[in-house]
Formats: C-alpha cells, structure tokens, sequence
C-alpha cells in the first residue's frame, strides 16, 4: 500500500545501519533518497547500490556536527528537486557510562551529534517543507528515551532530547501539513552491534549476543528492515492521521519485562 512515488527524502546517517535500510526502503517505495552521512565509503555504497536497482538516491558527504554544512546540503537538495518531502533524523553515536564515569567531553559529543544535528536538520528541513506543501518528519529516538537502561546514562539524555522535541515540532507544525513522530528501537542487529561484541567481549561473542537478544521479550533483535518499514509507513500517505506520536518497536520491552 506504501507508495512514496515523487517524494525527495533526506535520510541522515544513511550509510549503514537502520540508516542504510531506512534509505532502502523509502527509495524502494519510490522516493528519491539523499543520503547524509560522514561515512563517505558507505554512503557511496548504499547510494550506488540503490540506482543499480533502478531506484533514485544521492549520497552527499555531511558532518551532522557542523550547522553551515546542512544549511548548504539541504539548499542543494531543494534546489535539484525542489521540494522536501521527507526528513529522517536517524543519526546517532551511543556511548556506555553512567554519571561518575561520563566526561564533560562525552556529553558534548553526544548532544553534538544526537541533539544538535536534529535541531539543525530541522531549524534548515522545515522551512523547505513549508514551501513543498508539507511534510513528515520522523526522529529516530530510542526506547532509552522512556526506560532506563543501565550505563546508557548520556545516551539517554540524548534520547530523551528527541522523544520531547518530537511533539513540539508536531504542535508547532500541525497547521503547516507537517507531520512529526518519533521511532524507539529496542536492540537491533546492525554491524554497531557487532563491533560492541568484539571490542568488549572477545571470544564470547555468542554468549553474549543470545544474552542481550533475550533481554527483549520476543527473543531476539530487532532487524534493520523492521524498523525501516515502520518508518516508510509513518512517512506515507496511509499514515495521514498520525503525528506527535512516539513509537516503540522493542520486541516487547517497554511493557512486558516485568
């Protein structure tokens, strides 16, 4: 039923990850998809990969950090296509640690990346809406933004950020035909992941991926595609009637860990 035919998406931290199946799967419902990303290797790869297939998207070399850059990025995007259909605010950097141990540094550099880069995706994104007739603006959050989470103490800060800004943008933005929702993942199996195994528990890799997949009740992770498909839909005509909503897509954990 999805059908995103002629609608320009930016997707930022598209090169690898949800990010990557984000950008998949929008191009695959007919969008054209501008990738951001400060991974220029991947980045390319994904964007390639997409017009091999017949579909539409553009990689575009981007530090989220840097507030000018996304200013010029997104006056190019809207200067080739002219509109903005679609922003996905999906990059993001996690950090372990709880307040004793997370550093003054540690916290710039996740609000840099995770706060920062949102508001200026938005502060550039939602003026080219508004001129494109509307839009919908989906914030990938966490379901660290309303559990806790053991050591995740920064990262649930930024988090947290998200889920709230969420429905500010969609109570400021509801006359504009702009539409604004949040996504919280539980633990998905992307490459982050199993690098955090390597680095952390060499030789019990295993162990402890089946220890952390049945903390969420389904019993296993999430898949990249999984959360992909919620946010093609929330992007979609078929989700007309929704905004200022967060949605959890856990396994189950949110409410059924007891």
């Amino acid at each position: 039923m999805i059908n995103l035919t002629n609608k320009v998406a930016i997707v930022t931290g598209g090169g690898k990850g949800i990010g990557e199946s984000i950008s998949r799967v929008l191009a695959k419902q007919g969008a054209s998809v501008h990738i951001l990303d400060i991974d220029k290797e991947n980045g390319t790869r994904v964007a390639e990969s997409i017009n091999t297939s017949g579909k539409k998207a553009l990689f575009h070399y981007c530090d989220l950090t840097n507030h000018d850059a996304i200013d010029d990025i997104f006056k190019n995007v809207y200067k080739q296509s002219e509109s903005l259909d679609i922003l996905i605010n999906n990059a993001g950097i996690a950090h372990i640690g709880n307040v004793e141990t997370t550093t003054p540094n540690d916290i710039d550099r996740l609000y840099n990346v995770n706060i920062k880069s949102v508001y200026s995706c938005l502060h550039f994104g939602i003026p080219l809406m508004k001129k494109s007739g509307g839009g919908s603006i989906v914030n990938m959050a966490s379901i660290a933004s309303v559990v806790g989470l053991a050591d995740r103490f920064a990262y649930t800060m930024s988090k947290g950020a998200v889920y709230s800004l969420t429905f500010s943008i969609a109570k400021d933005y509801v006359n504009d035909n702009i539409r604004c929702n949040a996504v919280g993942p539980g633990r998905v199996h992307t490459p982050l992941v199993d690098n955090y195994l390597k680095d952390n528990y060499t030789g019990q890799e295993q162990e402890m991926f089946e220890k952390l997949s049945k903390t969420q009740p389904i019993g296993r992770m999430g898949k990249p595609e999984e959360i992909a498909n919620l946010v093609a839909y929330l992007c979609s005509d078929e989700a007309a009637f929704t905004t200022g909503s967060f949605y959890p897509i856990d396994g189950g954990f949110q409410t059924l860990n007891t």
